[in-house]
C-alpha cells in the first residue's frame, strides 16, 4: 500500500469514527519516516480544509510504555484548534472513538526554539508558562493494537485536551517532582509525577524541540506544548474528572 492510502484510510477512520486495523500490518515496510509523513498528510489535509496548527503533543515519554510498545523514543503530534476544548462544557464522548484520559503539564512557548543542542536551564528561557492539563487521547486503530508506528501515523493518538489556568514559568521552576492525582468520580484512578515525563517535563520538551529542529519544523512562540502523561493513561467514560498537580490550580472536566 502505498503513504497515500494508507493516510486516506487513516483520515477516512477519524471522519467517520470507524476504527480501522493496525497500520503496520497493512504495510510491514513502513518505518517511522513513513509513519511521520502519513501524518504530515493528514494534517496537510486538514490545515487546507481550514483548521490551525496551535502546538504539538508529546507522546511515549513513560519508560514503562516505551519498553510495551518495544521502541525507545517518545514520539509527537500536532495540535489543531479544532481539539481544543474547555473545561465549561462537557467532554462528548460521541465525538471520540476509544478515548482515554491522562493529566499533563502543558507549556506556552514564549520565544522561537531554533538553536539545536540547547542545555535545558537555556531551553527554559524560552518557556512563558505553564498549566495543568487534560489529554484525551483517542485511536483511529480497533482495540488500540498499536505500535510506534501505528501511533505516529494517527497523529500520537491525538484527540482532544482541556488546559487550566496559566501561570507565568519561572526558569528554575521544579516540574519533575510535583505529584499529580486524578480523579474520577472522587474515586482515584491515576497517580504519578512530574518525573513520568522523561525523568523531567523539561526534558520531554527539549527532546521535541530538538526533533522539530531535525525536521524543519521549529517550535514557535505561542504554540502549546502538552509535556506527556505524569501517570497512567485511563478510559474516558462518564463522569467528573478531577486533576490535582502539586503547585498548579486544580482542573475539573465532564465527561458525557
Amino acid at each position: 500500500m502505498t503513504l497515500e492510502s494508507l493516510a486516506a484510510d487513516l483520515f477516512a477512520a477519524r471522519a467517520t469514527r470507524t476504527p480501522i486495523g493496525p497500520i503496520r500490518l497493512a504495510d510491514p515496510s513502513l518505518d517511522i519516516d513513513g509513519a511521520y509523513a502519513i501524518q504530515k498528510a493528514n494534517i496537510d489535509r486538514l490545515l487546507a480544509g481550514g483548521a490551525w496548527r496551535v502546538g504539538r503533543k508529546i507522546g511515549l515519554t513513560s519508560l514503562a510504555v516505551q519498553k510495551q510498545l518495544g521502541v525507545d523514543q517518545p514520539d509527537f503530534g500536532v495540535l489543531l484548534d479544532g481539539m481544543v476544548r474547555t473545561a465549561d462544557r462537557p467532554l462528548d464522548l460521541a465525538e471520540l472513538i476509544a478515548p482515554r484520559i491522562e493529566g499533563e503539564i502543558v507549556f506556552r512557548i514564549g520565544r522561537d526554539i531554533t538553536e539545536p543542542g540547547l542545555p535545558t536551564e537555556a531551553l527554559a528561557g524560552h518557556v512563558e508558562a505553564v498549566a495543568a492539563g487534560f489529554e484525551i487521547v483517542d485511536s483511529a486503530i480497533a482495540g488500540w493494537d498499536i505500535s510506534i508506528i501505528d501511533t505516529i501515523a494517527d497523529n500520537a493518538s491525538c484527540g482532544v485536551f482541556v488546559i487550566g489556568p496559566w501561570q507565568p514559568y519561572a526558569t528554575g521552576r521544579d516540574l519533575k517532582s510535583p505529584a499529580m492525582t486524578l480523579t474520577r468520580d472522587g474515586e482515584v484512578v491515576s497517580t504519578g509525577s512530574g518525573a513520568a515525563s522523561l525523568g523531567d517535563p523539561l526534558q520531554a520538551l527539549a527532546w521535541l524541540a530538538e526533533t522539530a529542529i531535525r525536521m524543519g519544523d521549529p517550535l514557535r512562540a505561542s504554540e502549546l506544548v502538552l509535556g506527556g502523561a505524569l501517570g497512567p493513561m485511563i478510559p474516558l467514560t462518564a463522569g467528573d474528572y478531577d486533576l490535582a498537580i502539586d503547585g498548579f490550580p486544580p482542573l475539573r472536566v465532564r465527561a458525557a
